[in-house]
């Protein structure tokens, strides 16, 4: 591993402990776990950009890129992440909202941060959902399969997130800020669902490849696993435009991002310390 993909590998494992960290400043300072000031905030956006770090940092070595440009998308990502945590986590401990909030010029100013690094983070995506649609024939084709499906998602949840946040902006220069925190909190969960595909489908593709299974078998049961993925992120994303939520979106949010943590983290894991023999690595 190269000393840039330990470094974003660190930065990713400090973004999980920083979201961490806050859901313990949560359980013991108390205070509401829904609404636009929480200590949840820094705590799912801590654990979900953690992730999502990890994540690219670990699946953009299936890209066809050249490794300079791998380390600038990646590395491009990294920061934009870290500057939306550390936002959101400045305005947590200011007891104010970091999204839509131009109540003063400090707080006009992170939230054209956040949504700066929110710009970067799209690009990034684009990017690297193109590079993941080139021919790349190294890499199985059930791995290729869960990659590109995965980086199609994740593209998904960057489109609906730009929506939340331009919905949210014309709601505030209209001069209807709690607008744009309820138009902000009902289309979370289609934003959460389909944010870590891209963590869990080349998980599964990499668990297979260390099975016996032919890699015809792999490529089928990818498949299923992508098609299920894509109708449980329809339902919930037609849900939440509806207006339908049985749980409350923050929720949804938590509970999306910890069913793929498991499988993801422990995919990582296994991926780091080699185990698993006779796997077809790229």
């Amino acid at each position: 591993m190269s000393a840039k993909n330990r470094l974003w590998y660190l930065i990713g494992v400090l973004l999980l402990l920083a979201g961490l960290a806050h859901l313990g400043v949560l359980a013991v300072a108390g205070g509401p776990w829904d609404g636009p000031v929480s200590w949840r905030k820094p705590f799912t956006f801590g654990v979900s950009f953690g992730l999502s770090v990890l994540t690219l940092a670990w699946v953009a070595r299936w890209l066809p890129l050249r490794p300079r440009a791998r380390g600038l998308l990646v590395g491009a990502f990294t920061v934009a992440s870290v500057l939306e945590v550390t936002l959101i986590s400045l305005q947590a401990w200011r007891g104010v909202p970091s999204h839509f909030n131009m109540e003063t010029g400090l707080d006009t100013l992170v939230s054209r941060g956040l949504a700066g690094a929110g710009g970067v983070l799209i690009a990034v995506v684009v990017a690297m959902t193109i590079a993941a649609f080139r021919p790349n024939p190294a890499v199985p084709p059930s791995v290729r399969l869960a990659v590109r499906a995965g980086f199609a998602t994740l593209l998904a949840a960057m489109a609906v997130g730009g929506v939340m946040i331009a919905r949210g902006v014309i709601a505030v220069t209209t001069g209807d800020q709690r607008l744009a925190y309820t138009i902000g909190t009902s289309m979370k969960p289609a934003h959460a669902v389909l944010m870590h595909g891209v963590l869990l489908l080349p998980a599964l593709a990499w668990l297979l490849s260390h099975t016996r299974r032919a890699e015809r078998d792999r490529v089928r049961l990818v498949r299923l696993a992508t098609w299920t993925y894509v109708a449980v992120a329809g339902a919930v994303s037609v849900l939440a435009l509806a207006g339908y939520a049985p749980i409350s979106p923050s929720t949804a949010s938590v509970l999306c991002a910890g069913a793929v943590s498991g499988l993801g983290v422990g995919a990582l894991v296994l991926d780091r310390a080699g185990i698993g023999s006779g796997a077809e690595r790229p």
